[in-house]
């Protein structure tokens, strides 16, 4: 793929892996859409790499709509789109408050399931209008997953289940749009350095990195970015979902 050739919208593209990832992209001339919530941080990063913002709430179909419009007009058809936009609540099934709300596991995959499939639909249906490179291609997605959809912990069932439906709709999305050549592919993080993160005790972070068996520290969205950037490169990466965690499994808590 030659990226200085191509637009690219990056869900969360504000901060954290998300930032990375546009960033690394506006590195290789990619034009890039950042699409999110926080109009600051956003206008910033899309000021400095020569891109746009587009202040977008990804479980709204009137929200994503209008962004996708805006981007086509602004920069053209995309041909990647990275879905890094996603929020966590931990709350136990039964805690010392009683049930876990019901409204806060909503939310949850409102915003991190529902809000993935919403960006996939509009946007596959843009790259849907590209002209087919090399191998028919038109497009790549990548979405964010988490490890927590295979080991969560103690307090993630909302958290879990919205990434565990990330990465089980991957083969069935990349399969309904492989007739059309847009490959799909998602990545499940494990723990990353991200603004969360980084406002921890450094005694919570120390405790977190020693669960990794190697290398024993958190991964940085620089490390998720350039796995994001060779799944655009690599063309035969399809329907796969790619654990990025140091060969961490982890535990109850």
């Amino acid at each position: 793929m030659n990226f200085s050739e191509v637009s690219a919208i990056v869900t969360g593209g504000a901060s954290g892996l998300g930032a990375a990832t546009a960033e690394a992209l506006g590195r290789k001339g990619a034009k890039v859409a950042l699409w999110d919530m926080n109009d600051e941080k956003g206008e910033a990063l899309a000021a400095k790499l020569g891109g746009i913002f587009c202040h977008t709430d990804v479980s709204n179909e009137e929200s994503v709509s209008t962004a996708v419009e805006k981007t086509v007009a602004a920069l053209g058809a995309p041909r990647i789109l990275i879905n890094c936009a996603g929020i966590a609540i931990g709350e136990k099934t039964i805690g010392k408050n009683g049930a876990h709300r019901l409204e806060s596991f909503q939310k949850v995959i409102n915003i991190n399931l529902v809000g993935t499939f919403n960006c996939i639909r509009l946007v596959a249906a843009e790259m849907e209008k590209n002209e087919p490179g090399q191998d028919g291609d038109r497009g790549v997605i990548i979405n964010t997953a988490s490890v927590a959809a295979f080991d969560g912990q103690i307090g993630q069932a909302a958290y879990t289940a919205s990434k565990a439906g990330v990465s089980g709709m991957t083969l069935p999305i990349a399969r309904d749009l492989m007739s059309v050549g847009i490959r799909v592919n998602t990545i499940a993080p494990g723990i990353f350095l991200t603004p969360m993160m980084m406002g921890m005790d450094d005694k919570v972070k120390d405790a977190l990195s020693a669960m990794v068996p190697f290398p024993k520290r958190m991964g940085t969205p620089e490390e998720y970015a350039s796995l994001a950037m060779e799944i655009c490169r690599n063309a035969y990466l399809n329907g796969e979902t790619i654990r990025l965690d140091g060969a961490i499994r982890m535990q109850p808590r």
